[in-house]
């Protein structure tokens, strides 16, 4: 994809989502959080961590922890291969790394494309899901990051002191 194609496409009220698969369903973010797209790295665990994450890798001399995006979304946790790869992006002020098993398209879609949650989801759901896409014979749920990801209590307090 050429430059301008995407300074264009961004120009005319579109936005652009990276796609990835979990067992068999897919999901979406908005590619602007994404900062890169890297192969499966063994993550050394750590100790308390949410059971969600997998573990803390080095990411150029920065510490990168890796979330389970299986787990996190409630699904049974991936068991990493060489071909899951690692999503690198960037969360408020905090960068993780996203295990999927593969990014599986970029897509350009306009507001009107997003359709709302259906009202049969989960509370959890409704929490990080912005939107379900229907394309073609997919049905790609959008994620919003921060919700998925949100600000711990005590840095809510830190801030308001």
């Amino acid at each position: 994809m050429s430059v301008s194609y995407a300074v264009k496409s961004l120009s005319q009220g579109s936005r652009e989502l990276i796609a990835f698969r979990i067992g068999d369903q897919e999901f979406c973010v908005n590619i602007m959080s994404v900062r890169e797209i890297r192969g499966w790295t063994l993550a050394t665990p750590m100790p308390h961590a949410p059971s969600y994450v997998m573990g803390v890798v080095n990411l150029r001399g920065a510490v990168l922890p890796i979330i389970d995006m299986s787990a996190r979304l409630g699904m049974k946790p991936a068991e990493p291969t060489a071909r899951h790869v690692i999503i690198v992006a960037q969360v408020k002020s905090k960068t993780v790394g996203l295990l999927v098993e593969a990014v599986s398209d970029i897509l350009t879609i306009t507001d009107d494309t997003i359709q709302p949650v259906p009202e049969i989801s989960s509370d959890l759901e409704k929490q990080y899901a912005r939107g379900i896409l229907a394309i073609d014979t997919r049905m790609i749920c959008l994620i919003e990051l921060e919700a998925l990801f949100p600000e711990k209590a005590h840095d809510k307090e830190s801030e308001a002191a």
